[in-house]
């Protein structure tokens, strides 16, 4: 069996993934087109173009123009079952996936929608391809705390459906401590927290979101090799990172994938993840991150067994549910080894 073949039959969990940002270009004319909404591209192969990006502002830019065809409940259910078919073919038993509500409640799109199109497209998901998952109801960082405690008002009748709280979008210029106080309240509601924290910006970021927003794990964290002694504390406490390799690739947080430092964070101790993020914008989903991983850094196969191990571990499911998942990877690797045994 090929390395390629291998990876995608490992079964593994995902735990940063903007379910916006699997909007693959077909699914974005298909929905535009049902919601009479006018594009700024003429065809498929003029928005892939648009895909070139410097940072993640040029990003942000594009992504939000495409999140604009998104206006109803089927679309968000059409949207998060397409992710969920690519996820059961590339090996993903269980999904923490992000939503930002401010991206569609500030085009008069109502919550209930939103969350009620992925929340059914997760249930199906479950039925069909028996994967678990998890919604985490992220913040626009780049708009105000006042705008994050209406949204977390809004969501009060769906509470049920939200697992965790996050922060995402332009990290430069809106540190943690920006939200400090929506993350409190998100805390006393019950909701575990995580946040995107030291990808542009630095391991200050990463800091104040573990000591101020009290995250359970950092999202990116890449730039936590800046302080030594942050790196130590997150390597001692096991504060899991989801970082998402291509993502960094695409927006120049590393020059190459050669350049990527998951590899040393790894071999240093930490818990790391390999993640997508937004795979339809950066040109791959999870096995893919997986195999430029093992192509460009000499991940062996045993090591990406370890990495699938710490995406259940870092998960949120209970300690129950992590056994059952780890005896489910247990078993896919003793089977490879049968395999092997009878070919020769």
């Amino acid at each position: 069996m090929q390395i390629s073949q291998l990876i995608k039959s490992l079964p593994k969990a995902e735990l940063h993934l903007h379910i916006e940002g699997t909007l693959e270009p077909e699914l974005m004319f298909e929905l535009a087109q049902r919601n009479n909404i006018q594009l700024p591209y003429a065809s498929i192969d003029e928005v892939r173009k648009s895909y070139e990006f410097h940072d993640l502002q040029s990003f942000l830019d594009v992504y939000y123009l495409g999140a604009s065809v998104l206006r109803t409940r089927q679309d968000f259910f059409d949207l998060t079952f397409a992710y969920l078919e690519k996820a059961h073919e590339d090996g993903i038993t269980h999904t923490e996936i992000f939503f930002d509500p401010q991206t569609h409640t500030k085009r008069g799109v109502l919550f209930e929608d939103i969350i009620m199109g992925i929340a059914d497209a997760l249930a199906k998901g479950k039925e069909e391809f028996a994967i678990s998952s998890y919604i985490i109801m992220s913040f626009l960082r780049h708009l105000s705390e006042d705008d994050a405690f209406e949204v977390l008002e809004l969501a009060k009748p769906y509470y049920k459906y939200i697992k965790a709280i996050g922060l995402d979008s332009a990290e430069v210029g809106n540190p943690p401590e920006k939200f400090k106080n929506v993350f409190a309240k998100a805390l006393d509601l019950g909701f575990l927290t995580v946040a995107h924290a030291g990808e542009e910006g630095p391991a200050e970021n990463i800091r104040n979101s573990l000591e101020l927003l009290k995250v359970q794990r950092i999202d990116h964290g890449v730039n936590c090799v800046q302080d030594d002694k942050l790196l130590e504390e997150l390597i001692y406490k096991k504060i899991p990172l989801t970082i998402c390799p291509l993502s960094n690739i695409k927006l120049k947080v590393f020059q190459h994938m050669k350049e990527h430092n998951i590899r040393d964070l790894y071999l240093k101790g930490a818990c790391v993840t390999i993640n997508s993020d937004d795979p339809s914008y950066f040109g791959g989903y999870l096995a893919d991150n997986y195999f430029e991983c093992q192509r460009h850094l000499n991940f062996s196969f045993i090591e990406l067994i370890q990495i699938a191990k710490n995406s259940f571990r870092a998960s949120f499911l209970s300690e129950e549910e992590k056994l059952l998942k780890m005896e489910e990877l247990e078993n896919f690797v003793k089977s490879l080894s049968g395999l092997y045994a009878a070919e020769k």
